[in-house]
């Protein structure tokens, strides 16, 4: 256990606002603008609250309520709270895609908090992008921080039924390709799907990233799962306010959580909720900024005896409601702990461990929390593919996808770019079948800028019409978290960087095994030398702004996709300790 630091010290935002000189007088007076009595500046902690509230945000437009909450608890504790905005990445409105700013966004929050008197943080997200880029942000400051989640929307409902959102978007476009469902229908439904505050209530890539906070320990315990109108999300939010004031004192970092053993905690716990494929990126990149050394070899090895136990959209049955409802994150937590898989002794921003933080947690519905024997998966987490094709990797999700699909050979049907397929896909005279692999390129990192979630392609109305569901597609792309299907993602290198996947014609034959982790082209070495020595690659690159910045300096997706100069020693950042006056 981590020794608290003693107190009363002098904190770091005194280096603005103490003692009597020119310097310290200029920054308290401009303070006071605000009406703020002398006495805020005698010393107490000063935290920041940083928030990605935004109205084009829709996951996070409640988030100015819960900063409030946020703010009387840290008064409650004896601390001042300043609230600050940072750039909110929304994945439902920004385009290209959200991925392509997460690193912008971690950039503003490193240096919002770098560069301003705080003690402490707390970090207000719910989006996918906007946690991890939260995350990324505090770690390369590693002053005090702690999440809090905007929490999920209710249950989506239609028709006395319960749907989810994302994944009741992929099911029912495809059954109106399929004209199981009418137009009218569909849009009929869509009023249903998001009917209040929150993020997906599917465990879908913003619950999964809010259950990776609570199980790297950067989260009060329950965090995760409550509900986004819950009355209890207020609860949690005044909690955290109170907490961050007494990790300030204790001087408790992100450093002091963010273990090698809290990410493989959390990499199991993934794969007991059936947690999203983005988690990988999100997870190597936060440990590319905090110094850990994680591999995609550890999401393989860590997650192949982790059953998903979880009975969730869109590997289960469930939504987080339920979830909530049924215990939530701790309980999960907690079972894995009992199957002698979590490293009981890290500790959390409670400042103790986190068996201590969830040993008395009850399962109050094991039709929504399975039993180990009951899994949906016995072997979940992610699947990591190697070969001709993925030389440095490719994910699966096997809680999403089919059993029969686990060892396939197929035709390879190739689109050579997102544009390609949406031109040919619907087409009578497409030469495919749901025996074929269906492959996308110039989808990854650079190639498609931010490396969009379009993997989980859509199938053909041909193959959809026999009643078919489900074929295997690859791709250097994302998927969101929300989404379902036999569907190889991330593979590295990507296509734009002269990745196999660039090589790929139309009838090569592709050889898929899960349970070997393999991914193959059966095409001959001398044939794939031919084909890169004629190789020209169709990408135009980004030269100007962000993107141009992005474009040269972003890495691989089995290494996070961070960019390259943001990653390694903190110490290497804009100094804290410069005054301007």
């Amino acid at each position: 256990m981590k020794k608290k630091a003693e107190w009363p010290r002098k904190l770091r935002s005194q280096e603005w606002f103490g003692g009597t000189g020119k310097n310290a007088i200029m920054h308290r007076s401009w303070m006071k603008n605000q009406g703020l009595p002398a006495d805020t500046f005698d010393g107490r902690p000063i935290i920041g609250i940083c928030n990605t509230w935004s109205e084009l945000t829709p996951c996070n437009a409640h988030l100015r309520d819960l900063a409030e909450r946020v703010k009387r608890g840290v008064y409650e504790a004896g601390g001042f709270p300043v609230e600050f905005p940072v750039f909110s990445t929304g994945e439902s409105t920004l385009r290209p895609t959200a991925m392509m700013f997460r690193n912008l966004a971690a950039m503003d929050v490193e240096e919002s908090i770098r560069g301003n008197p705080v003690d402490g943080v707390v970090l207000l997200g719910g989006c996918d992008k906007t946690t991890p880029s939260l995350l990324m942000g505090a770690a390369s400051v590693d002053i005090p921080a702690i999440v809090v989640s905007g929490g999920p929307m209710l249950n989506g409902k239609w028709r006395g039924k319960d749907v989810g959102s994302g994944t009741a978007v992929w099911q029912f476009s495809e059954m109106v390709k399929s004209g199981e469902m009418t137009l009218e229908e569909f849009m009929d439904a869509e009023q249903g799907m998001a009917r209040s505050a929150g993020s997906c209530m599917t465990m879908g890539t913003a619950s999964t990233m809010a259950s990776m906070a609570e199980a790297l320990g950067m989260t009060l315990s329950g965090n995760a799962a409550i509900p986004a109108v819950d009355a209890r999300r207020r609860v949690i939010s005044q909690l955290t306010g109170r907490r961050i004031v007494e990790m300030v004192k204790e001087d408790l970092k992100p450093s002091d959580i963010l273990t090698k053993q809290a990410f493989e905690n959390a990499i199991r716990v993934n794969g007991a909720v059936g947690g999203s494929t983005n988690a990988v990126l999100h997870l190597l990149a936060l440990a590319g900024r905090i110094g850990v050394d994680l591999s995609l070899d550890d999401w393989d090895r860590l997650g192949r005896d982790v059953p998903t136990i979880v009975n969730l959209q869109p590997s289960g049955k469930y939504l987080m409601e339920e979830f909530y409802y049924a215990g939530g994150l701790p309980v999960v937590i907690k079972a894995v702990a009992e199957m002698g898989l979590l490293h009981n002794d890290a500790i959390t921003v409670s400042g103790d461990t986190i068996w201590n933080d969830v040993k008395g947690v009850v399962n109050y519905n094991e039709d929504v929390i399975l039993p180990r024997e009951q899994a949906l998966t016995k072997s979940g987490g992610i699947a990591v593919l190697r070969g001709n094709l993925a030389p440095r990797g490719a994910v699966l999700k096997p809680s999403a996808a089919s059993p029969h699909l686990m060892q396939h050979k197929g035709r390879a049907v190739v689109f050579e770019s997102i544009e390609d397929y949406h031109a040919r896909i619907n087409r009578e005279d497409l030469d495919i079948d749901e025996n074929c692999i269906m492959v996308l390129k110039y989808c990854g990192p650079k190639g498609y800028p931010g490396m969009a979630e379009v993997g989980n392609m859509g199938l053909p109305p041909k193959v959809l019409k026999k009643g078919i569901t489900d074929m295997i597609r690859i791709s250097d792309a994302r998927m969101s978290g929300t989404a379902y299907g036999t569907v190889i993602l991330h593979t590295a290198p990507e296509a734009a960087e002269g990745g196999p996947l660039a090589l790929v014609q139309n009838g090569d034959l592709i050889e898929v095994d899960i349970p070997n982790r393999t991914l193959h082209l059966d095409v001959s070495d001398e044939e794939l030398a031919r084909r890169r020595m004629a190789w020209v690659s169709p990408v135009k690159p980004l030269t100007g702004g962000y993107g141009g910045l992005y474009i040269k300096t972003v890495m691989q997706a089995d290494t996070g996709a961070d960019l390259d100069f943001l990653v390694g020693a903190r110490g290497d950042r804009i100094p804290m300790d410069r005054d301007s006056h």
